[in-house]
């Protein structure tokens, strides 16, 4: 009776499926290789799904809920839709080529950040950020000047190493010097977020979509480097303005010896040498970064099997010298060190961050697929002034991913001046930095600093990083003039 009952339920969704999806329905909106479905019950669904998890993860600090639930059941459910539709059209081949190309993007993107994540960690298991801090505190350096310090290396480092890399590097600073202070952290990390983006916006390493456009041969390698001043200004004005609201005191973090592990130094050059073969493999190569990123990680697991191996010298050596110096609290601590393993670090990655990628990427690619983001690309381009179009393109980008917008606009290929090329490149880096969910770097702060710099958070400063946004394109538009 009850496998009846079931039956009959689920013949009863079939048929309520088949009314709101049914071939009849969507017949007219068939194009030459997919559907269009921006005009059909299951595009609106989908819109409708999408903004519901959107809401859920900008509500995340009040309703303690973690941000990936909701767009990964979101996600599913937009594909599950598509998967339906086209399997009614006699074309779930197309729908599963497409789910696996969106697929592929993220994997790329997952295991880019497993590196990033693990390297983040070896180094904090190694104590190098203790022993940064405690370099700070002894330097005597105020709060104000950690904010300064760190938005400067983070808008500096960015376009040789990736932003996302960069932001997490200088938030795990920010956190060991800020201790309990949790204003001087949210500003920092608002400020790490902005200048990372900026910094990473007049690279072509610096962020993915740079490097698109770079590499779809928009704009030439040297051209890029126009957009320096209107970054950096990008960055100045909002750190100028927040700078007012830290305090001049010195860091309460508590001054103690801090001794690094045995192989932190070595772990920083194989952190850089990674970065370096993730650039080259692209630039040189022509293939992913991820490569070179994934590589790197095979090099860490060498080296951590050497530290295993050479674990009881290196410890015996250490505790001698501790004994020689008298050093008690050393002794101590070398009493409670572990071998260093690989597989541990991994597992200490921020999971709901990387969970939360792929949502995002599943959610705006099946939103792709079904055809709003080319139909949103051509009415600004066709219907605006190119300027305006692109500086709507970085608003865009603060809330849905700039990766798909810049590429929905690549794909589009419309016809402009080298400028206005320069000025999208400029917006989709930049925009991001206006809400924290806008931007590789602002998601995965969220995660490390989670409970301080949240979406809340950075929303209340909004206004004052528009106005970086604003100035940057006003300089770009008259300094940049001649190639507009």
């Amino acid at each position: 009776m009850k496998l009846m009952r079931l039956h009959g339920g689920c013949a009863a969704l079939g048929g309520v499926l088949s009314g709101l999806f049914s071939p009849a329905v969507l017949a007219s909106t068939e194009a030459v290789n997919n559907l269009n479905l921006t005009d059909s019950t299951v595009g609106y669904l989908a819109l409708t799904l999408f903004t519901i998890a959107y809401l859920l993860v900008m509500g995340e600090e009040k309703l303690h809920l973690r941000k990936s639930k909701p767009v990964l059941v979101a996600a599913g459910l937009i594909w599950g839709m598509i998967g339906y539709v086209y399997t009614q059209n006699g074309m779930s081949e197309v729908a599963e080529v497409a789910f696996k190309h969106n697929l592929l993007e993220y994997a790329e993107l997952l295991l880019f950040l497993l590196v990033a994540m693990t390297y983040i960690n070896a180094l904090e298991e190694r104590k190098l950020f203790d022993a940064l801090r405690c370099w700070m505190v002894s330097k005597g350096f105020s709060l104000y000047q950690i904010f300064w310090l760190t938005g400067l290396l983070a808008f500096f480092i960015s376009p040789i190493a990736d932003n996302l890399t960069t932001a997490l590097l200088m938030c795990a600073v920010v956190m060991k010097m800020g201790a309990d202070n949790r204003r001087f952290i949210t500003l920092s990390c608002i400020n790490i977020v902005v200048a990372a983006n900026a910094g990473g916006a007049f690279s072509p390493f610096g962020d993915i979509t740079t490097l698109m456009v770079w590499q779809k041969g928009m704009v030439h390698f040297s051209e890029f480097f126009k957009l320096f001043l209107p970054s950096l200004v990008n960055f100045l004005v909002p750190a100028l303005i927040m700078s007012l609201f830290i305090s001049r005191e010195k860091s309460n973090a508590l001054v103690e010896k801090v001794y690094t592990k045995t192989g932190a130094k070595r772990i920083v050059l194989l952190f850089l040498f990674t970065i370096t073969m993730a650039v080259c493999t692209h630039s040189l190569l022509g293939l992913p970064p991820v490569l070179g990123m994934m590589t790197g990680l095979g090099l860490l697991q060498c080296f951590g099997f050497y530290l295993r191996k050479n674990f009881p010298k290196a410890l015996a050596r250490a505790q001698e010298k501790a004994r020689l110096m008298q050093d008690e609290k050393r002794l101590e601590q070398l009493g409670n060190v572990v071998p260093f393993d690989v597989f541990s670090r991994i597992a200490r990655a921020e999971w709901d961050t990387l969970l939360f990628f792929y949502g995002v990427v599943l959610c705006v690619g099946g939103l792709g697929f079904m055809g709003y983001l080319s139909m949103v690309s051509h009415t600004m381009y066709s219907q605006w002034d190119p300027t305006y179009a692109n500086i709507a393109i970085g608003v865009l980008s603060s809330i849905i991913d700039n990766i798909p917008v810049m590429f929905a606009v690549l794909t589009m290929n419309p016809d402009m001046a080298l400028g206005q090329w320069l000025l999208v490149t400029l917006t989709a880096g930049v925009g991001g930095s206006l809400l924290s969910i806008g931007s590789a770097a602002g998601v995965a702060l969220m995660g490390q600093a989670r409970g301080i710099y949240t979406f809340g958070a950075h929303l209340k400063w909004t206004p004052v990083i528009a106005l970086g946004y604003i100035a940057s394109i006003l300089i770009h538009l008259w300094l940049n003039s001649s190639t507009f």
